[in-house]
């Protein structure tokens, strides 16, 4: 699976934020967008989900089942975590594993794996900043998809959080997943590719951190 974007140009409220962007990256790989505020990292996640259109160019999603669109083998996470606060933390999970066509056994182990587990019955009201981002995350193992879209993932969390992150992203790589990351901050992959985004629009390929 590669996901390719080819000179990419994006206008938001008539200015333009970005022009001549490209990148490629493969089942496996993981690409981490720095730069600025403003600069258009959150842009270029909302363009690879379907959210925004690119006022040119192109981005393509290829080895991946034909049957779906891009937006379908994606997970699109961003700043705001989607969570009813009446529902439990169990009743938010279930609910977008049944409407993102997970798995309704695995819901105990996407928990777990943000450790929150003890608190499925807790109404999501109650939940503090970072424990609502743990359970947006859980999303991402209730609903397995090859593609993860995370705008600024860590935020939030604690230490001890962004860790269960790191080895939750290592995991979907490991499994052949890719993953694209709007960061301020190193978020704990090694071999992780860079794309910086300048306040000139001007997308600078570099080694991340």
């Amino acid at each position: 699976m590669e996901l390719i974007g080819e000179d990419l140009v994006c206008v938001r409220g008539g200015r333009e934020v970005f022009s001549g962007l490209g990148f490629r990256v493969r089942a496996g790989e993981a690409l981490l967008l720095t730069g600025p505020n403003g600069a258009g990292k959150s842009s270029l996640l909302r363009l690879i989900a379907g959210l925004l259109r690119p006022a040119a160019g192109r981005i393509a999603l290829t080895g991946g089942d034909a049957e779906l669109s891009m937006a379908e083998q994606a997970h699109y996470l961003g700043h705001q975590d989607a969570l009813k606060p009446s529902l439990t933390v169990g009743e938010n999970l279930r609910f977008w594993a049944d409407f993102l066509g997970g798995g309704s056994g695995v819901l105990t182990d996407a928990l777990a794996a943000v450790g929150l587990e003890e608190l499925a019955d807790l109404p999501a009201g109650y939940l503090s900043a970072g424990q609502r981002r743990r359970l947006s995350l859980a999303r991402l193992i209730a609903a397995p998809r090859p593609l993860w879209l995370l705008d600024e993932p860590t935020a939030a969390l604690d230490t001890t959080a962004q860790g269960r992150l790191a080895d939750l992203m290592r995991a979907h790589l490991a499994g052949r997943g890719l993953i694209i990351a709007a960061t301020h901050g190193p978020l704990g992959l090694d071999a992780a590719l860079g794309l910086r985004l300048g306040a000139s629009s001007t997308p600078v390929a570099e080694a991340a951190p």
